[in-house]
């Protein structure tokens, strides 16, 4: 993660509608989920939770197991 640099002003996002709008914008110009957060913390200070509940979770894929016969 970037290291806050004091002297940098960056605009603050609390509004979840407006962190949901910027997360939309930023995600168009991602490669991957990964891009998006460093995208976001480079050009915004924003609550990481707040984030985290926004974007979808990432779930493994199911192993289903074979049916008996």
């Amino acid at each position: 993660m970037l290291n806050a640099d004091p002297l940098l002003s960056r605009p603050t996002l609390l509004n979840p509608s407006l962190l949901a709008s910027a997360l939309d914008q930023i995600s168009h110009r991602a490669n991957s989920e990964k891009d998006v957060w460093r995208l976001l913390t480079e050009n915004f200070t924003v609550d990481l939770d707040a984030v985290a509940a926004i974007l979808p979770r990432t779930e493994p894929e199911p192993h289903w197991l074979q049916t008996r016969r």
